[in-house]
Formats: structure tokens, C-alpha cells, sequence
């Protein structure tokens, strides 16, 4: 007689119970925390004051913010179009022809750096003396008049994001049974048509993840704007996670600082709600 399973379903959450303390722990309770203070007037030194929902009042009075969620949003729309978009067409050029391992190479190598590390590179690149400037024979302030400097950051990003994607839509391709492709070319199918009608529907469940990965990346950017700009100048090229952090732990308002956290969350959460509803819808 077979005890092991009654016995498995008895104590079952014994087994797990470590791994969603362990979650708890890290993830839900500062989440909680970090809600309870966007209710209250906290410097970190003195106690927390309740003060209800004058944080998130002040959030709609903030003309900063304002311009936080258009840089948001312009992160939002590069990161889904530029990476996402280049590492499709590299992907399809280098899939099956002969040295296309090699010719991927150089998209995936910038992908090794960090965040911080990628801005540090091309800081003196992009600075109003930089090399780009010299290079292009122009006199422009790649990182100090907005929106440029929002999309300048965009393409150093889109540097370093293109291999992975690239690495994610070959993956794909591999996938792709052969058949309905030879099919397709029997039948007279090639160049567009054969992507369009052919390959493309097959990819779109990998598309559907790569493309959700960018929404979530360019909500909660951070490194690369607070290394290259520190958010300025002013506050004219702050993402909403460096208005966080800068409320935060600089101007040490934790409670305004976590009603901003909260709203990206929730911003985050809601966008990535939305997105895979309506992956599954269709």
C-alpha cells in the first residue's frame, strides 16, 4: 500500500511553506511597509505622522511628476519599439545563413554590462564635448535639453537591450517547426509574405513575453537615467522610479516618496494586467 502520497498531501506545505515565507519576507512586507508610510509624514529620524492621503494629493499638484510619467511614457514606447523591434530584424537576418553565430556576436557583448556601467561608458560619448558631437560635426546637448536627452538615453539603452532580444526571437525561430515553412516556400511564399504569414504567427507567444519583458523594463527605469543624468537638468529627464528615489532618499521624504512607489506599483501591476488580458483575449 502506497503511503507516501497521503502522507505528501498531509504535510505538502511543510515543504513550501520556507520558500513563501521567504517571498513574504522580501517582497509583501516591505510592499506593505512601503504603503503604510505613503499615509504618513516621515523623515527617518522622527516617528511616523499619519497624515491620510495628503502624499497622493500632493502627487497631482506635483508639476514634476508630470513630467516624470511623459518621460515614463516615452521609455515605455522606446523600450517596446527600438529593442524589441531591432532585435526582431537582426534575428530574422541571421537565421539561417551561413556565419550568423558570428554576426550575433557583437549585438549580445554589450549586454554583459550593467545599467550603471552601460551610462558610465557613454557619459563622455554623449557629454556636450563628447565624442558623438565631434563625430557628427554638431553642437548638441545630448543629455541636457529634453526630450532629446530622454531619447538619447533610449538609444543607449536600445545598445544594450538588442542582443537579448535578438538572443529571445532566434530562440524562436529555432522553435518553429519546419514543415509549414517549407510549405509555405512550395507554395511560392518567400521574403515578406513568408514572415508575415508564416513565421510571425508562429512567434507570437515568444513575442508576447518579449515584448511584456520592455513594458516592464521601461516603467521602472532607473540606473541609466540617474548615472547619465541624475534625473536633469532640473528634473526635466526624471523616470518615475528616479522621482522615487530622489523624494526618497535624497530630499529624505519617505512618505512622498512612497506614495510615488505605490503608484508605480500600481501602475506596473495594472499595465502588466491589461497587456497579458489582452495576450489572452486574442
Amino acid at each position: 500500500m502506497n503511503t507516501r502520497a497521503p502522507i505528501l498531501g498531509r504535510f505538502g506545505f511543510g515543504y513550501v511553506a520556507p520558500a513563501v515565507l521567504l517571498v513574504a519576507g522580501l517582497l509583501y512586507a516591505p510592499f506593505l511597509w512601503t504603503a503604510y508610510l505613503s499615509f504618513t509624514r516621515y523623515d527617518g529620524l522622527e516617528p511616523a505622522q499619519w497624515i491620510g492621503v495628503h502624499n497622493f494629493g500632493k502627487l497631482l499638484d506635483d508639476p514634476a511628476l508630470l513630467t516624470s510619467i511623459r518621460n515614463t511614457l516615452l521609455w515605455v514606447i522606446g523600450t517596446m519599439v527600438l529593442p524589441v523591434g531591432l532585435g526582431l530584424l537582426v534575428a530574422v537576418l541571421s537565421y539561417d545563413i551561413k556565419g550568423g553565430v558570428w554576426f550575433r556576436v557583437p549585438f549580445l557583448l554589450p549586454y554583459a554590462l550593467s545599467g550603471a556601467g552601460l551610462a558610465m561608458v557613454w557619459s563622455p560619448i554623449l557629454s556636450h564635448d563628447g565624442i558623438a558631437n565631434q563625430l557628427l560635426g554638431v553642437d548638441t546637448a545630448f543629455l541636457q535639453d529634453a526630450p532629446v536627452n530622454t531619447l538619447a538615453m533610449l538609444l543607449v539603452w536600445t545598445w544594450q537591450q538588442l542582443g537579448v532580444n535578438m538572443l529571445l526571437f532566434v530562440v524562436g525561430l529555432q522553435s518553429i517547426p519546419k514543415e509549414p515553412i517549407e510549405a509555405a516556400r512550395l507554395d511560392g511564399a518567400g521574403g515578406w509574405r513568408l514572415f508575415r504569414y508564416v513565421i510571425w504567427p508562429l512567434m507570437r507567444p515568444l513575442t508576447a513575453v518579449v515584448v511584456g519583458l520592455a513594458l516592464v523594463a521601461g516603467l521602472k527605469t532607473f540606473d541609466i537615467v540617474w548615472v547619465l543624468t541624475q534625473g536633469g537638468p532640473g528634473r526635466n529627464s526624471e523616470t518615475l522610479a528616479v522621482t522615487m528615489y530622489k523624494e526618497t532618499f535624497v530630499a529624505s521624504d519617505y512618505g512622498y516618496g512612497s506614495a510615488v512607489a505605490v503608484m508605480l506599483t500600481v501602475v506596473t501591476g495594472l499595465a502588466s494586467y491589461l497587456y497579458l488580458k489582452r495576450q489572452v483575449a486574442q
